[in-house]
């Protein structure tokens, strides 16, 4: 392709297995240091910073300091969709890089993905809220309806101040694991942030997977059935 978007050179970023590993630990939503991302990918700091340098170029991650300390974030929840698509197609495709181990179960059920919830849960509150129509969807946009509004202030989510931000309130994600959209946007990111408020649910400090207690299940699947 002569012209349009360089696909090859974002295709080129992602695609190479370190990028990719630090790309994927990003995910969970935390910004983290050059340190903790060679780790992550299992190299030395100098090579790193290469690696780092030439996302950060790419328009892939954004830096930050504080302190002493710099820290890497994505730059967008668009560069998390990306990587979740990638993962979808990788996964249907029967390209798996490792066996299946006990976390794996865990990440299919529930997981971070950027900053709202993923996997069999996240898909379960987009499908419950569609069936409710708390949320009205034409193609692959999605917002809330009049009882969508009601319900998410009753939940206990401040609706005005998601409204008042310049990101998006709601999006859809096309969900690796379960292949069917889960709920992104500042209201993902608030519902996600309320469950775990309410003690619903737990992130793992160490990875991308969320636990919900058995409270916690309860009160999801009361929430999800009105």
């Amino acid at each position: 392709m002569k012209d349009g978007p360089d696909i090859a050179y974002i295709a080129s970023l992602i695609g190479d297995p370190v990028r990719a590993n630090m790309l994927t630990a990003l995910m969970a939503g935390k910004a983290l240091t050059a340190s903790e991302l060679a780790h992550e990918a299992g190299i030395t700091l100098q090579t790193a910073s290469s690696h780092l340098g030439k996302l950060e170029q790419g328009g892939l991650l954004i830096p930050r300091k504080q302190g002493r300390h710099k820290y890497f974030s994505l730059t967008s929840g668009e560069v998390a969709a990306t990587l979740e698509a990638l993962m979808g197609l990788a996964a249907s495709a029967g390209h798996l890089r490792t066996r299946p181990g006990p976390k794996d179960a865990a990440l299919r059920e529930a997981r971070v993905c950027y900053n709202h919830l993923a996997g069999e849960m996240g898909t379960r509150l987009f499908d419950a809220m569609v069936g409710r129509g708390l949320l009205v969807t034409e193609g692959e946009d999605v917002e809330l309806s009049a009882a969508g509004a009601a319900f998410v202030k009753d939940f206990g989510i401040d609706l005005d101040a998601l409204t008042a931000r310049r990101a998006p309130v709601c999006k859809q994600c096309l969900d690796w694991s379960e292949r069917r959209s889960h709920l992104a946007g500042s209201l993902g990111r608030a519902l996600l942030d309320r469950f775990e408020a309410l003690g619903w649910a737990k992130r793992d400090g160490k990875s991308r997977v969320v636990t919900f207690g058995p409270k916690g299940r309860d009160e999801f699947s009361r929430l999800l059935a009105g």
